[in-house]
């Protein structure tokens, strides 16, 4: 999912603050021990994910799609003194292995997990957030951007993951790829919506980043 040569990717690596320890470790198990360990944040998104949110210092962050909590962790890092993030998934095998990680920082209690959908869980939230991050199933960006959008304070951010999908959507897309295509769908919706402004950013698999007008 990373596009540049790899040399290039590791000197940027290089010229990135490093991971703290326990994001070190939590890289390194869920390679070591995790189905599909590509969809962790890793090192240099994760720096970026985390100077997004020194940036804002949000009171409010919403993530869909924990996975293993590494972005959780890198988000949060930003917050407000008394802010917290609230991240959503469905899959409760991950939750334990999620959350012993999780209790090693001082940031775990400004994490407050939820368990369940997404499409589910957005409308019950009585809170409005400055930033939130989408890395979840493909098929339903554009349902979670309009649910997100809606719970969004004006001029806050939404950082999309995965928008450039290995590449597959500057190609035509295959019949039958409803995975590309809905990433396509979500891109241009994007591009066409009055009620942001935004810049795709080739950062690891691209990162749409929006701002609500």
């Amino acid at each position: 999912m990373d596009f540049l040569p790899a040399n290039i990717t590791t000197y940027a690596e290089a010229h990135t603050s490093p991971e703290s320890a326990l994001l070190h470790r939590l890289n390194r198990n869920t390679h070591a021990h995790i189905m599909a360990p590509r969809m962790l944040s890793g090192h240099v998104q994760g720096r970026f994910l985390a100077m997004v949110s020194w940036m804002i210092r949000p009171r409010r962050i919403l993530e869909i799609g924990t996975y293993t909590g590494y972005s959780a962790l890198c988000l949060a890092e930003g917050l407000a003194e008394e802010g917290r993030l609230i991240t959503i998934d469905y899959n409760e095998e991950l939750e334990a292995f999620t959350r012993s990680y999780w209790a090693q920082s001082p940031l775990n209690d400004k994490i407050d997990f939820r368990l369940g959908q997404a499409v589910d869980i957005i409308p019950t939230l009585d809170e409005s957030f400055e930033l939130a991050f989408i890395d979840a199933d493909k098929r339903n960006l554009s349902v979670y951007f309009d649910l997100v959008l809606d719970k969004l304070r004006p001029g806050g951010f939404i950082l999309a993951d995965n928008v450039l999908w290995s590449g597959k959507v500057a190609k035509p897309v295959g019949a039958g790829d409803a995975d590309t295509q809905a990433v396509a769908d979500f891109n241009q919706r994007v591009q066409e919506d009055p009620r942001v402004e935004n810049v795709l950013l080739p950062v690891r698999d691209g990162i749409m980043m929006m701002r609500k007008r």
